[in-house]
């Protein structure tokens, strides 16, 4: 005959608290996440990129863009115009060359492109074509930009995604190095594009 074990009342306490502990490990932080989610506590206030985030899966056609099927899918620094491109537009699109050139070794990831409402004065189109030569443009629709409450007026600098969605809008009154980090860190992360 074959003597049976039972355990001793200490022992079935000390199997019931590792027991209890081990169930504690892996339900207390889903528990402590789903809190943290549905009431909003310890939520970080900081974010790790400086222009302004769109995050409804809006597509250039949002903004009244209509881009060739046949465009390359990467990703894109797009500076929009809607009534013309004047001084500060110019210069968003010096800043999307200058960071455009700024990515290094993933500057072949990136382009960059401007989308005017209006035609643009015929000496600042002649020196698009010779100073900015992969420089895309695109035609914009002035009335779809203004219906659209993530437009705002005046000229914009946008991160488009190779999926054609817009990701990040900045103003005239950025930094380029900020727009750069943003850029940096998208493409570091992203697997697309």
């Amino acid at each position: 005959m074959n003597p049976t074990f039972e355990p001793t009342q200490p022992q079935r306490r000390k199997g019931r608290l590792q027991l209890l502990l081990i169930l504690a490990v892996v339900i207390a932080p889903m528990l402590l996440a789903g809190a943290m989610y549905r009431f909003g506590f310890w939520v970080p206030e900081t974010r790790s990129f400086d222009g302004v985030l769109v995050a409804n899966g809006q597509g250039r056609d949002a903004l009244g863009i209509a881009v060739p099927s046949e465009a390359e899918a990467r990703w894109e620094l797009l500076v929009t115009a809607p009534q013309g491109c004047t001084e500060a537009c110019q210069e968003l699109v010096y800043l999307a060359r200058q960071i455009n050139i700024g990515l290094a070794r993933e500057a072949g990831r990136a382009g960059h492109a401007l989308a005017s409402g209006t035609t643009l004065a015929p000496a600042y189109e002649q020196q698009l074509q010779r100073e900015y030569p992969q420089l895309k443009r695109y035609a914009l629709e002035p009335s779809v930009y203004a219906e659209n409450p993530d437009a705002p007026a005046g000229a914009q600098l946008w991160i488009v995604d190779p999926h054609g969605n817009l990701v990040l809008r900045y103003d005239e009154k950025i930094q380029g190095k900020a727009i750069l980090d943003d850029l940096k860190y998208l493409l570091k992360i992203s697997q697309i594009g």
